[in-house]
């Protein structure tokens, strides 16, 4: 629970069980697999991912521009079109949904794994100017159950878009010890995936300041 969590939605059965084997083989968590835009919107509002890979046509239409818009104006959330049109026409109506990335089947791991890594990284740096100043100092003041040196260490590299694997290799720890830190702190912020501790440390330090 504690890694990066990727909502898949794809309408072919078969290929989406591909992306899930090449999303668990690059250490991302699947959050789930939705098939259309109504099973897309239920597993959005039950278990928010950190990021979504969309499928445009599903079931014959664009869904997947229209999913794109409603994440645009409900959630603050990347997105990635992993699409088999490259087209003028589709293009441009991805382009003003404002993706994080645009993948043309057939993929690679080694593709996918590296626009996904580049997607969270520009979201989170482009999120991080609309906060103020995070400082251990802030969150305690505003947390009944205050956080930890280390506690506090991993929460700054969550913030800067690192993966489990970076953070254990930034702090010389265990990808189990990192974990541990993570379940800690989604405790202590009220938060289940990476994106609502983004929501949430904007939330106690605009309260804050």
């Amino acid at each position: 629970m504690s890694e990066v969590r990727v909502l898949i939605v794809e309408d072919e059965p078969l290929i989406a069980e591909d992306i899930a084997t090449a999303l668990a083989n690059n250490d991302f968590n699947v959050s789930g697999i939705a098939y259309s835009m109504e099973d897309a919107l239920g597993e959005l509002k039950k278990n928010l991912p950190d990021l979504v890979l969309l499928d445009i046509n599903l079931n014959g239409g664009e869904e997947g521009i229209e999913i794109a818009k409603l994440i645009n104006e409900r959630y603050s959330l990347p997105f990635v079109f992993l699409t088999s049109y490259s087209d003028k026409i589709t293009l441009l109506h991805a382009k003003n949904t404002e993706p994080a990335g645009y993948i043309v089947k057939p993929f690679t791991d080694a593709g996918l794994y590296a626009t996904l890594e580049i997607a969270l990284f520009n979201h989170t740096q482009k999120n991080k100017h609309l906060f103020p100043e995070l400082t251990l100092e802030k969150i305690n003041s505003v947390l009944t159950n205050k956080l930890s040196d280390r506690e506090f260490e991993v929460t700054r590299l969550i913030y800067d878009g690192k993966t489990n694997n970076q953070i254990a290799e930034t702090l010389f720890v265990s990808i189990n010890t990192v974990k541990a830190h993570i379940k800690n702190i989604y405790m202590k912020l009220d938060a289940d995936s990476r994106s609502t501790v983004l929501a949430r440390l904007r939330e106690l330090l605009e309260k804050k300041v």
